[in-house]
């Protein structure tokens, strides 16, 4: 039913010109680019970036095997420019617990995000710890048990995350953190490290229809644009919220393409999403580094589609489709693209990052 009204909007609106009718872009994709040892495999992949020598990292729920909410789910490899595994980045160490995203900033050291630990970890480029943010639950405490999510939330608190999803930075070197699944906020600190301000919370029972700017139900994913403007992923909301670096409101941005009739999800039957995954809401968004113009790319879960935008939110293109099979995505949970025509898609579902190859002249 809500599959049905959703198209029918969007026909209604296709037949206003207000609907966005973008093309289709034309890509290649190398779903085999990474070379891993016979021992060795993917989880689940949750994160993806690629630094300044295009050496690719990628952030894995992999590591042990185990009860289902007992296994340890992060391990990052490092992987050349080719595909040939390098290494493995941070083993063993005491913030791992379950993956969520991972980049890399100017400097080209290396940033992860771990949800199940509530923390968020710098490496140098030597994969050396560098500074840590946030803080785990303490196995000596014999109340320890999975966050809970009561309503209304608990007050979120300086310096503490709690189911963290993602970071980024403006040019001056502050750190952005899309605190995202239970204090739905942003955190700034500076190029130290020291907290300076928070702005954003979860959308009031009240607003839920409406929810208003500042508000947020699930920043899943952060990055910023040469200017230093923020672009939050607010993927339960169905938009991505954009904010100058002291946090002002800008703008909201919308992908409203329309959906094909026979678009599936990947778990059921064609016209039947889950609630989770609704056409246009961003999972995962990146930005091109630039020089020269920037583009903002997004993901869906459902219909499992990458947009391309301008920065000013004009949706240009769009590509792919869920599924298992090559070209087809089954929950892009990060996207890194060192350039406007390559993307690297990690998938949590199909276990595996495709590399993109995008043809838009084609």
């Amino acid at each position: 039913m809500k599959y049905a009204a959703t198209l029918a909007l969007f026909c209604l609106l296709a037949a206003f010109g207000l609907a966005q009718a973008v093309p289709e872009i034309p890509f290649d994709s190398n779903p085999d680019f990474f070379k891993l040892p016979d021992d060795l495999h993917f989880g689940e992949t949750a994160g993806v970036a690629v630094n300044s020598q295009g050496q690719v990292y990628v952030y894995s729920r992999g590591n042990t095997t185990g009860p289902a909410y007992g296994a340890t789910a992060s391990q990052i490899l490092l992987f050349d420019r080719n595909g040939k595994f390098m290494r493995e980045i941070g083993k063993n160490l005491y913030a791992w617990s379950f993956a969520h995203t991972v980049r890399v900033d100017r400097q080209d050291n290396l940033w992860a995000v771990d949800k199940g630990s509530d923390m968020i970890v710098k490496f140098n480029p030597q994969g050396r710890v560098m500074m840590v943010f946030g803080r785990k639950s303490e196995a000596s405490d014999e109340n320890a048990h999975p966050l809970e999510h009561p309503n209304p939330p608990r007050p979120a608190q300086d310096g503490r995350f709690r189911q963290p999803t993602d970071v980024t930075w403006d040019p001056e070197g502050n750190i952005f953190i899309s605190d995202g699944y239970i204090n739905s906020r942003v955190a700034k600190l500076d190029k130290n490290g020291d907290w300076i301000k928070q702005w954003g919370g979860p959308v009031p029972a009240a607003n839920r229809a409406n929810p208003a700017p500042g508000e947020f139900n699930t920043p899943h994913s952060i990055a910023a644009d040469a200017q230093g403007n923020i672009y939050v992923a607010d993927r339960g909301n169905r938009r991505i919220q954009v904010y100058d670096k002291d946090g002002n409101f800008k703008k909201i941005i919308t992908i409203d393409v329309p959906v094909a009739p026979n678009a599936k999800s990947w778990f059921s039957n064609a016209g039947t999403p889950q609630e989770v995954a609704t056409a246009g809401a961003p999972w995962a968004v990146c930005i091109t580094p630039g020089p020269g113009t920037q583009y903002l790319y997004s993901a869906d879960a459902y219909p499992g589609r990458v947009y391309k935008l301008s920065l000013d939110g004009k949706v240009l293109g769009w590509l792919g489709r869920s599924g298992r099979q090559p070209k087809e995505f089954g929950w892009i949970h990060e996207m890194a693209c060192p350039s406007e025509n390559e993307l690297y898609v990690a998938e949590i579902l199909n276990w595996r990052v495709q590399k993109l190859t995008l043809k838009p002249g084609k």
